[in-house]
């Protein structure tokens, strides 16, 4: 049964820094590209970032450049967004993503809210 979980997430002021994690299985998570998107009230889901299978890639949403970082361990089988510099319009739902060809799979989500 494939599963990814997300944690890690809560209640920040702004300038603070969360680090999410999303440990996964259930399929083999070294073949699969990795990302985090998130969503925030009455807005549409946006990508965040992006890393390849083996890591040695990525990219980010240009608002997210520079503040945030994604990384992976494929030997724990997880994939990490540490967010530094948070603002309050980084408060949403992130959700981690696996893709591999036409294979998709969702965790659940974790709330960030950026607020003093």
């Amino acid at each position: 049964q494939v599963q990814l979980v997300e944690s890690g997430g809560g209640l920040v002021q702004p300038g603070g820094s969360l680090r999410l994690s999303c440990a996964t299985s259930g399929f083999t998570f070294s073949s699969y590209v990795m990302s985090w998107y998130r969503q925030a009230p009455g807005k549409e889901r946006e990508l965040v970032a992006v890393i390849s299978s083996a890591g040695g890639s990525t990219s980010y949403a240009d608002s997210m450049k520079g503040r945030f970082t994604i990384s992976r361990d494929n030997a724990k089988n997880t994939v990490y967004l540490q967010m530094n510099s948070l603002k309050p319009e980084d408060t949403a739902v992130y959700y981690c993503n696996a893709r591999r060809g036409l294979g998709v799979h969702w965790g659940q989500g974790t709330q960030v809210t950026v607020s003093s």
